[in-house]
This record gives structure tokens, C-alpha cells and sequence, in this order.
């Protein structure tokens, strides 16, 4: 925020009238200027006193030359200075916004896709920086200014040449403490170099995502011994932010990306074109300081005295803190509501038939049955009803099954009040579900508080078991490690995955430079799906060629032209199926007749039918099983043409599974089991199911994923999609 001039401030300065004070230090000011032709600037001004020593002037003269040296959208550049005045200035582009450190303190974490856009443009600013021979040295949050476009790199008052290390002494510790680099905390002048300004880069970005330096607070003896001597602390940062960070936050300065690197592997909105990358309340602190600006005089009045400073109102965040604890309550009062909208679906048989006592034994299914995924809920809500009732039709059954189903529409909030209506019902001894990534996000919470066994087989966010939880069991490989298949076939051409994968537009082989679209319409699973093949393709050796294309674009003929020209050979689309279709019919119009493959989102009627003959050869990986097509689902498809009246769609047959796997967990407990006793039953099983075996870890109940059988393949082909059947994945990914 701009402050008034003192008396002892000059009005104008080498041409620029001075408006205010921006900041101030012991050694100078920094002030808000102003050209004769309106454009702003910063202008800082070193005192005289300061400038008298041969040493500061020299340090000063070698800031304006490496600020002068930096040629990048991402870093604020000087647009005048006169290191030799009697009072050596510098004066560079203003920003209005604010710095990192203001945002994150004023409206709290940034969300992880304004994390990565600042990960990536940083990443861009340090990459010019280390091209011209300099090193920040300086990276932290309050060095980094938020504007609409992107963010802006500044101050390189301590900025040297990458082999310049006379004129640190060894025992000097440049740097802010808990966001500079071990080998800065120790005074290594030998280790300092490009390295120390990625490690400085991971920290920020965990204090973005956070609100917390990585390695606490406090003395700085004790932020110095953590950053040597201990790991960050990174909870509550998702998997793709991690995949991110950690190689940031190596101690080895060896084992840390480069800058270009690392600006490389991050596929995000490209400088120059419209990101949207900030949150509403970071937009409108920059709206509300682009206005003042505006509403600026020439020449800003002196005062005598610094005015009061007046007590501070309470800062928005509180008031959306407090918006969201009511908001949580409004919900639950709902939950009676959406309760009484539960359907019962068991047989009306009292578990007292069986010998599990005078209590129901219930399984919940809370799925998308009405909403944007209801093919897919509708389909787990039969297997599941299959299962059960099979185990209720068993003449040795130890108890009797219930089914309880809810319509959560895949709706967030809608999904937080069924969940909450689940755990409140002391019969539902587990759930399978929601059926996509929102709604699943939104409850995970509700049902580890309570301790409630959570069964997802179809939702695929990678975050839902990056930490450490006490009640989800993530039936299906994650979205990450399911394209580790797709990553096969890039490198080792169509026939990776066994002949069934090869064909007319895959049987080449290794691509040479594969195409990688993501598509900003599919959020976070994008990012999931095409950023791990981004990674995994560059480690193997390729160069891949990623573009984005904004939300709601249905115009992709430019974006093929440029992937083509830029030498793509094969392609992957991270995306939904309705781009997914626009996407091939734009390279069959461009006459591109290689390999395409994508994730299981385009696994739809809805992709065959948008998409037509330019579909065609399209290979997609999924983790879910053509029941019809595989010999060990063989009686489930027949029990469910029998029941239904038509053969099982894609995800009943895990539902299936699911349902007995909870079943085989309370059979095996001997007694009706406690919520805390089933999970520690389902974590600890492994269980062979019709569609895959199912194991999880302890610890997240992640899924362990076999060598093979986790992740299947098809092809579309003539309007309909070919099981190809289980799709190998590399060692590590297993």
C-alpha cells in the first residue's frame, strides 16, 4: 500500500514526480513515481550516507546490472537508474498487486492450479535469470508480485554472477531464512548456484499451497538446523503439487531440476495467454490498488508525521471462514431432507433372520444416479444390488444384507449432506462411492471423521489418498498411475502392450515427439492424466510438445496445426469426452492418421457418437473392465442379463466386487464388526474379485495395483469400443 511523503522527501526525481512511499528500509526508500507520460514506477533511492561507501555502491551498481540483464514477462523490468548519482536510484515497472506473502496472508492458501500457473511463470523468470549468468539468491514470497497476467520476479539486490563467489564470505548466510537453501543455511560459498534458487522456489510454492513455510517458524538458528537437517512439511498438498516439490526440496543441490527444466515438465496456460489464474479475492485486492492508482494526484501532499495507524478490521478471509462454518451448518440441517430421500433397498428381511442380532447390517451406496455421471451411477447401483442380493439368496448367509442407496446428483454440497446422513445411521457398516472426483473430494472428510468405510471403484483423484487417512480404500488405480500404460506405448511403439494393442495408426513405433494436449475444460483430471505423461515421457528420454486449451473451446483446427508443425507424431488428450470428440475431428481434418490416446473420461456413448468415423483407431486406457469380453465376469454377466435384462455397463461389475469384498470383510469378522474394526478387515484383505484382484495400503488405502489386470485397454472402432484387455504398466508404476 502506498503511504504519504514525508517533508524530508524529494517531490520529483530524475524525471519521475514521486506520489508516495511504497516501503522503506534502513539503507533507503522505495517510492511510487510517475513519467511525465503517466506511466507508473518504483523508484528506489538509496541514502547518501549509504552511497559514500565504495562497497554499497559497488553492491548497488551490480543489482542494477543483473535487473538490467533479465529479459522475462515474469521479472519486473528497469526501465531507468543512475547508479553513480549522489543518491543512486533504480527504478522499475509498478505493479499494483500485491506480494505473495500479502495474498497468502490476506485471503489464505492459493488453490493448487494458481500454484502451478506461479510454479511455471517462476520457473520461466529464474530460467532467464540463470540464461544471463546471474543467481537470485533471494526467492521468497515477498519478492514475488501478483498481477492478473502472471506474476513478477523482483528485487535482485543480492543477485550475483553463478560463478561469482569472492565476495561472499564463508560465513556469511545470504538469503531469507526458511526459504533459502541448505547449502545457503550453511554458508557453503563453493555450493551456492542456480540450484539454491529451485530449492528457494519449492518453499514458496509450499507456502502458497499452504500458508505455512515449509520449515515452520521461529528462531532462525532453528529455521536454519530444520532446512539442513529436516524434511518440509508438505500435508495437506495434493500429489500433482508434490510430483512438483519434492525435487525442488532436495537437500543434494545435484538432485534438483533446472530452472527451464522444471518450466518444461509443468503444462500449463502459456505466458500471453488469458489464464484466469487467481482466485477472486487476490483479483480484487489487484482491482481495488489498480483503482487507487487512478485515483492518485500528481503529487502526493507531505505530513509531518506518519498518520495513526488505525485499528485493523477483520480481513475477508475471517469473514469466509466464518461463511463457510455457516454454510456447513446449513447443510447439515439439511441432511433430515436428503435423508428422507434414502431409499431402503433391502429386502425387507430384519438381520435378526440371520445371527447378526436385532441391527440391519447395511451397505450405503452413494452415487451419482440423476446428474452429469448417472450412466455410470446407474450402473454400480445394479451391481451392487446384484451382489446383495446373491449373498441374501445363500442358504449359509450369517446375516442379512441391506442395501441403502442415495442420489447425491454429483453434486458437491448435495454429496456432504448424503454423507453425513450415512454416518449418522448406526446400521451402515460401509459405503460404496460417489461415482466421480467432486463429489468424492467433498465427503472423504465426513466419512474419516466418523470413521465410516469409504469404497470408491470409479472415482480417481489421486488426492484422495496422497495423505494419510483412516477410512477410504481406493478400489481402482489412481488417475496418475493409470497412464503409465499410455506412456508404454510412446515409448515403445504399438505393440508394447501385446498384439491386441497394435494397429493400423499404433503399430509404429516410439513416438518422437508426442503431442499433449490438455484441456482446461476437465480440470484437475487434465492435469492428472497428461501431467503424468509429461513426466514420465521426459524421463524416459523423449521430448513431448504439451499445449492447453482454455475452458469451453470448441475450435481446436489452430492448436493441430501448431502440434503438427511443431512435429508431433502421436497424440494424448487429457479432457472429457465431448473435447475429446472436437479434438478428433480436428486432426482427421488436418489428415492426421497416427496414434491418439487418452484416459478413460472418453470411455462414453457420447465420444463415439460426437466423434463419428474420426474417432476411429482411438486408444483409451481405463480402469474399468467389458464384463461381457472377460472369461472371469462370464456368470456375473449372465446373473445380470437375467436380473436386468441386459448385459452389465462399464463399472457394475467393480461395484459387484466392491459389495462382496465388504461382505467377505464382515464374514470374516465373525460378529458384527465396528466401523474402525472393518476398515483395519478391508485394508489388511486381499481379495480376488471377477474383475481384478483388490489390495490396498495400510496406511492410505491406496490400491495395490498387480503388475498387470489393474488397467485395461480399447479402441474405438466402427461406433463401438473393443475390450482389448489388461494393459501392462512399467516396474515402477505397479
Amino acid at each position: 500500500m502506498t503511504g504519504a511523503l514525508l517533508p524530508s522527501d524529494p517531490s520529483s526525481l530524475a524525471g519521475y514526480r514521486l506520489l508516495g512511499r511504497l516501503g522503506a528500509g534502513g539503507m533507503g526508500v522505495v517510492y511510487l513515481g510517475r513519467t511525465d507520460d503517466g506511466a507508473p514506477a518504483a523508484v528506489k533511492v538509496i541514502k547518501a550516507e549509504y552511497a559514500d561507501d565504495p562497497e554499497f555502491r559497488a553492491r548497488f551498481r551490480r543489482e542494477v546490472e543483473a535487473a538490467r540483464r533479465v529479459s522475462s514477462p515474469w521479472a519486473v523490468p528497469v526501465v531507468g537508474a543512475d547508479p553513480e548519482a549522489a543518491e543512486p536510484w533504480l527504478a522499475t515497472a509498478f505493479v499494483p498487486g500485491p506480494s505473495l506473502a500479502e495474498a497468502v496472508a490476506e485471503c489464505g492458501p492459493l488453490p493448487a492450479r494458481s500454484v502451478r500457473v506461479l510454479a511455471k511463470m517462476l520457473a520461466g523468470a529464474l530460467a532467464e535469470v540463470h540464461a544471463a549468468g546471474l543467481v537470485h539468491r533471494d526467492v521468497k514470497p515477498g519478492n514475488v508480485l501478483l498481477a492478473v497476467e502472471g506474476p513478477r520476479l523482483i528485487d535482485f539486490g543480492i543477485a550475483r554472477a553463478a560463478d561469482d563467489t569472492a565476495i561472499t564470505s564463508a560465513d556469511m548466510i545470504v538469503g531469507t531464512p526458511g526459504f533459502l537453501a541448505p547449502e545457503q543455511a550453511e554458508a557453503r560459498a563453493d555450493a551456492l548456484g542456480p540450484a539454491g534458487d529451485l530449492f528457494s522456489l519449492g518453499c514458496l510454492l509450499a507456502y502458497a499451497a499452504t500458508g505455512r513455510p515449509p520449515f515452520g517458524t521461529g528462531a532462525v538458528d532453528a529455521l536454519l538446523y530444520r532446512t539442513v537437517h529436516d524434511e518440509p512439511d508438505l500435508t495437506g498438498i495434493d500429489e500433482q503439487l508434490l510430483v512438483l516439490l519434492w525435487p525442488c526440496l532436495a537437500k543434494d543441490p545435484a538432485q534438483r531440476p533446472t530452472a527451464a527444466g522444471l518450466y518444461g515438465l509443468i503444462i500449463e496456460d502459456t505466458p500471453g495467454e488469458p489464464a484466469g489464474w487467481l482466485p477472486e479475492d487476490v483479483v480484487r485486492i489487484i482491482a481495488e490498488r489498480s483503482a487507487a492508482m487512478l485515483a492518485l494526484p500528481d503529487i502526493e501532499p507531505t505530513v509531518a508525521e506518519p498518520p495513526a495507524t488505525a485499528e485493523a478490521s477483520p480481513s475477508r478471509r475471517r469473514f469466509l471462514v466464518a461463511g463457510a462454518a455457516g454454510a456447513v451448518l446449513v447443510a447439515g440441517g439439511g441432511a433430515a431432507a436428503v435423508w428422507a430421500a434414502l431409499r431402503d433397498d433391502g429386502d425387507g428381511t430384519a438381520s435378526g433372520a440371520g445371527t447378526g442380532g436385532s441391527r440391519q447390517w447395511t451397505v450405503g451406496l452413494q452415487a451419482d444416479l440423476s446428474g452429469p455421471a448417472k450412466a455410470l451411477g446407474q450402473a454400480q447401483e445394479r451391481g451392487a444390488r446384484l451382489a446383495v442380493e446373491q449373498f441374501n439368496a445363500r442358504k449359509d448367509k450369517p446375516f442379512t444384507l441391506t442395501l441403502k442407496t442415495a442420489d447425491d446428483r454429483g453434486d458437491a454440497n448435495r454429496a456432504g449432506a448424503v454423507a453425513r446422513a450415512f454416518v449418522e445411521d448406526k446400521d451402515v457398516l460401509a459405503v460404496l462411492g460417489p461415482t466421480s472426483d467432486t463429489p468424492a473430494r467433498a465427503v472423504l472428510a465426513v466419512y474419516d471423521e466418523a470413521l465410516l468405510p469409504l469404497i470408491s471403484v470409479s472415482a480417481g483423484a489421486s488426492i484422495l489418498t496422497t495423505v494419510e487417512n483412516r477410512s477410504f480404500l481406493h478400489a481402482r488405480p489412481n488417475n496418475l498411475e493409470a497412464t503409465a500404460s499410455i506412456v508404454m506405448l510412446l515409448t515403445a511403439g504399438g505393440k508394447a502392450l501385446g498384439a491386441q494393442y497394435a494397429s493400423s495408426r499404433t503399430a509404429g513405433g516410439p513416438s518422437r515427439r508426442p503431442g499433449l494436449l490438455l484441456d482446461r475444460s476437465a480440470g484437475d483430471y487434465a492435469w492428472e492424466s497428461v501431467g503424468s505423461v509429461n513426466a514420465l515421457v521426459r524421463n524416459a528420454g523423449l521430448t513431448p510438445y504439451p499445449r492447453v486449451v482454455p475452458a469451453g473451446a470448441d475450435a481446436f483446427r489452430p492448436i493441430v496445426t501448431d502440434m503438427l508443425a511443431a512435429g508431433s507424431d502421436a497424440f494424448v488428450y487429457g479432457g472429457y469426452a465431448p473435447g475429446a470428440a472436437a479434438f478428433a475431428r480436428a486432426l482427421t481434418a488436418a489428415g492426421f492418421g497416427g496414434p491418439v490416446y487418452t484416459p478413460g473420461a472418453a470411455l462414453t456413448t457420447e465420444f463415439l457418437q460426437a466423434s463419428d468415423e474420426a474417432g476411429d483407431g482411438w486408444l483409451i486406457t481405463a480402469t474399468c473392465v467389458d464384463p461381457t469380453e472377460l472369461p472371469t465376469a462370464a456368470d456375473f454377466t449372465a446373473a445380470h442379463r437375467k436380473r436386468f435384462g441386459d448385459a452389465p455397463a462399464y463399472f457394475a461389475a467393480e461395484a459387484y466386487d466392491a459389495v462382496n469384498l465388504i461382505a467377505n470383510g464382515l464374514r470374516k469378522s465373525g460378529k458384527r464388526p465396528t466401523r474402525p474394526e472393518l476398515i483395519k478387515s478391508l485394508r489388511a484383505t486381499t481379495y480376488q474379485g471377477v474383475t481384478k484382484t483388490f489390495a490396498f495400503t495400510p496406511d492410505t488405502g491406496s490400491f495395490v495395483a498387480p503388475a498387470s489386470g489393474a488397467v485395461f485397454g480399447y479402441r474405438a472402432d466402427g461406433g463401438r469400443f473393443r475390450f482389448l484387455g489388461p494393459a501392462a504398466v512399467p516396474s515402477s508404476a505397479s
